[in-house]
């Protein structure tokens, strides 16, 4: 075969295969398939743990050890509502303490409840009543960056509560929420890799004015529901 043939073999070739070659890059880019469980955003890689909590917030809410005087048995999770600190004891006088986000006036509680479940990038289901009251909201929110339980959730009890993270760590420090107890993505990535199910969770009240439900294992249907009665239109529902 002469030299100009061998050329014009390679030219083709060469034509024939960038079609495919450019194919394989854009469905690369089309790819549907989810890249970690319950995505919202299936072409996207996992989302970091810690990426959205680069936020001013004041160096007292920021994860630390620090001294701290309790009777509850080390691996106890305390949460000060007063002062919007949960402290995860450590023993030996010492605690991990993580700033948190709590519930507005009227959505305070307190009480002793347990771990019941934990979850990673959980999916939000807001409650039936809820949505009847505010139907603006999604009926099911998959887990993700966007959904307002963030990076991981810790469920109380048969409770309607839950330690989770947020995608307004603006808020940490705040009285803000529905009842549930907000933390920062990264803190409640590293407290989730802490506790197990069945850790027990105090919440201490808050000066009087907390609801005491908590305490009870099961509580009425109706007494749950009553914790949304007084949500106003598009305020925090979580």
């Amino acid at each position: 075969m002469t030299k100009s043939a061998l050329f014009a073999c390679a030219i083709s070739a060469a034509l024939l295969a960038a079609p495919a070659a450019a194919f394989a890059q854009s469905s690369a880019f089309a790819d549907p398939s989810p890249r970690y469980p319950g995505s919202i955003f299936p072409s996207q890689a996992a989302p970091s743990d810690d990426a959205t909590d680069s936020i001013d917030l004041s160096p007292k809410l920021r994860r630390q050890i620090v001294s701290y005087s309790t009777r509850e048995a080390p691996g106890t999770i305390v949460i000060d509502t007063p002062n919007t600190y949960l402290y995860y004891v450590l023993g030996n006088g010492q605690a991990v303490r993580y700033g948190i986000g709590v519930g507005r006036d009227g959505f305070r509680w307190s009480g002793v409840q347990h771990i019941a479940r934990k979850a990673e990038w959980p999916d939000w289901h807001p409650p039936a009543e809820m949505v009847a009251r505010q139907p603006y909201l999604p009926r099911f929110m998959a887990g993700g960056p966007s959904n307002p339980l963030g990076a991981r959730a810790l469920y109380l009890g048969n409770s309607v509560y839950r330690i989770h993270g947020t995608n307004a760590p603006s808020t940490i420090g705040g009285r803000v929420s529905s009842g549930c107890i907000r933390m920062l993505n990264e803190d409640v990535t590293d407290l989730y890799g802490r506790v197990n199910v069945g850790t027990k969770v105090v919440v201490l009240p808050d000066s009087g004015r907390s609801r005491e439900i908590a305490t009870r294992p099961n509580p009425p249907k109706a007494q749950a529901v009553s914790l949304y009665e007084q949500e106003p239109r598009r305020s925090s529902v979580y």
